[in-house]
């Protein structure tokens, strides 16, 4: 009998290892990056739900390979909820409405949107490097517009002072854009609360802390007129990286001052600023490509910022 790696018995029901399901409820398959399987953690462990979920791959980590697991778990899906993603994406059938179109009549979509919030980290950008799109940079999988544009030699200096009005207007234009998304493509938004969350809200640009993801569960169960509260969790859903926070930015945004970090954390060490600024800039002198791409992606915000 062949070994079964683990990747794909964590995938069980996904890739049809597992046991069948003795669960008679409707299917609930909640679509997207890494935040959805975060998403369905916590509808999961909901009391009463009326559908049962199902642990797959987030999407840009499924292959050619997988897409007969995909339709194969489409067709039994009552309710699809998916983050807007492309039709044809990664020229495979995943985008919501590829996946939508596999369902069985009467099928429902809901559109949630991808939590992406700068306002607390407004260096921190994500870029693609252009030769190898899903490669990350050394160290932590987050670039620093400082490190970027020192390395272009846009500057002298690494760190650059930064007014707090300027802090509060890359925040607001942060959240702004997070609001244009979700006017333009879903049906639940969580950009109001986003705010009132402070601190709490992201543990990175692109990683919502619980407080936040449990917010957005709590809409999921009004959208799906279903029962039941969402609980707290201990764990960081998506706490695998912890990015620094700035005193500086923090008091612009009227925050805690004991919310600040001096560091990263990622997947379980700890990283000074310092040691990822190098790791980094030698990174960027082997791909300048990646410097322009990061540059012209966030011309806005660089020149908002005073990075050149």
């Amino acid at each position: 009998m062949a070994t079964i790696d683990g990747r794909t018995q964590h995938y069980g029901d996904f890739y049809g290892v597992a046991e069948p399901s003795r669960d008679s409820r409707p299917v609930l398959l909640v679509w997207g990056n890494c935040q959805a399987e975060a998403l369905r953690i916590l509808l999961s462990a909901v009391d009463d739900l009326p559908f049962r979920t199902v642990r797959v791959p987030a999407v840009h980590e499924l292959t050619g390979t997988d897409v007969p697991q995909v339709r194969r778990l489409a067709e039994i899906t009552s309710v699809l909820l998916s983050q807007p993603i492309r039709t044809g994406y990664n020229d495979m059938p995943l985008g919501t409405d590829d996946v939508a179109g596999m369902m069985p009549s009467g099928g429902r979509v809901i559109r949630w949107p991808v939590v992406r919030y700068s306002g607390l980290e407004p260096f921190s950008a994500i870029v693609r490097d252009p030769a190898d799109p899903g490669a990350d940079p050394p160290v932590v999988p987050y670039h620093d517009l400082r490190t970027l544009t020192l390395a272009a030699g846009a500057r002298p200096e690494w760190d650059v002072d930064v007014p707090a009005a300027t802090v509060r207007e890359a925040a607001g234009l942060s959240l702004a854009e997070l609001r244009r998304r979700e006017q333009a493509g879903t049906d639940i938004a969580v950009s109001d609360l986003i705010e009132e969350l402070g601190a709490d809200a992201m543990h990175t640009i692109d990683h919502p802390g619980n407080p936040a993801l449990s917010a957005l569960a709590e809409r999921v169960l009004d959208a799906l007129d279903a029962p039941g509260r969402i609980a707290e969790r201990e764990r960081a859903l998506l706490g695998t990286t912890l990015a620094p926070r700035e005193r500086r930015v923090l008091d612009a945004l009227g925050l805690p001052a004991e919310a600040a970090r001096t560091h990263w954390e990622h997947a379980g060490s700890k990283f000074s600023v310092e040691a990822v600024r190098e790791a980094q800039l030698s990174h960027y002198a082997e791909h300048p490509d990646l410097v322009q791409a990061g540059l012209e992606r966030y011309a806005e915000l660089i020149d908002l910022l005073g990075l050149r």
